[in-house]
C-alpha cells in the first residue's frame, strides 16, 4: 500500500513538473517580456504628447485636482536614450511647473525640477527618484519609467491572460522594495499590475491600468492608478488626449525650456 501510494505521488509531481517545463517552454524569455513592456509604457512611436489630469486623494478623503502636459522623445531606435518634459497648467500656484529627464542606459538619468514660484531649478539625485511625485502615489522614476537592467527578472507564473514577472533591484539599497511583480498582458504586452513588496512580504503600493484604447495604431494606457496600501491614498492619472510621431524637436528637451516653456507643444 505504501509502496503504491508513494508510486501515486511521484506521477503527480512528474505531472507537475513536466507542466511547469509546458508553460516555460511555450512563454517568450524573460529578458523579451520585460522589454516588450517597457517598449509598450515608454517608447511607442518616435515621440508623444499627451495631456492629463491627476486626482490625488488622500487618508482622510481629501481631493487634490492637478493638470499638466507630458512631451517625449525618444533618441536612436532601441528602447535606449530618452527625454520626457512635463509642464504643469493647474492648480494655479503650480503652473509653470516643469519636470524634465534624460534617460540613459549606461548611466543614472538626468533629472530636473523647475520651481517658477522660486525661480529655481532642482537636480533630482538617484536618491531621490522613488519619492513622491509632486506630492502623489507615483514617484518620479514611476513617471519616466525605471530601466529594466536595473533589477534581475524571472517569470514565476504563467496564466490564461497574462505573464507574471518578478523584479529583484541589483542594487537593493537603492530602493525601498524587496522586489516587484508584473503582470504582463499576454496579447498586447502591456504591463496592467504591478505590486511592490516589502523584504517580510508585505505589498504596499500596487499600480493597476483602469483603461486602454487604440491611438493611431498604437495600443495606449489611458487610464491608471496608483495606491498605497499603508495610508489608503491613491492617485489617477487620466490621459485626455494622446498623440504619437508629432515631430518634436529635441532642442525643447534642454535646461533653457526649464523656463521658457516650448508653448507651441503645450497648448
Amino acid at each position: 500500500m505504501i509502496k503504491y501510494m508513494c508510486s501515486i505521488w511521484i506521477v503527480v509531481l512528474a505531472l507537475g513538473m513536466c507542466s511547469g517545463l509546458a508553460w516555460a517552454q511555450d512563454a517568450p524569455p524573460v529578458m523579451e517580456i520585460v522589454a516588450k513592456a517597457n517598449h509598450m509604457a515608454y517608447y511607442q512611436g518616435q515621440d508623444g504628447r499627451a495631456e492629463v489630469a491627476m486626482h490625488i486623494t488622500d487618508q482622510q478623503g481629501r481631493e487634490r485636482n492637478k493638470e499638466f502636459t507630458i512631451l517625449r522623445k525618444d533618441l536612436g531606435e532601441e528602447d535606449t536614450e530618452q527625454k520626457f518634459y512635463v509642464y504643469f497648467h493647474r492648480p494655479a500656484d503650480e503652473r509653470g511647473t516643469v519636470f524634465m529627464v534624460w534617460k540613459h542606459m549606461d548611466k543614472d538619468d538626468d533629472r530636473w525640477l523647475y520651481l517658477p514660484a522660486l525661480d529655481v531649478t532642482k537636480r533630482i539625485a538617484a536618491s531621490d527618484e522613488r519619492t513622491s511625485f509632486v506630492g502623489s502615489d507615483f514617484y518620479y522614476e514611476d513617471v519616466s519609467g525605471r530601466g529594466i537592467e536595473e533589477d534581475e527578472h524571472e517569470l514565476t507564473q504563467v496564466t490564461d491572460n497574462y505573464y507574471v514577472i518578478k523584479s529583484e533591484p541589483k542594487k537593493p539599497e537603492l530602493v525601498e522594495f524587496d522586489h516587484y511583480l508584473n503582470y504582463v498582458h499576454k496579447e498586447s504586452f502591456i504591463p496592467v499590475k504591478t505590486e511592490y513588496y516589502r523584504e517580510d512580504g508585505t505589498m504596499y503600493r500596487e499600480m493597476s491600468v483602469q483603461q486602454v484604447r487604440d491611438i493611431q495604431g498604437f495600443t495606449t494606457i489611458t487610464k491608471q492608478q496608483m495606491e498605497d496600501l499603508d495610508s489608503g491614498s491613491q492617485t489617477v492619472l487620466t490621459y485626455d488626449t494622446v498623440e504619437y510621431n508629432l515631430g518634436l524637436p529635441e532642442d525643447i528637451f534642454t535646461e533653457r525650456y526649464l523656463r521658457r516653456a516650448p508653448r507651441k507643444y503645450l497648448r
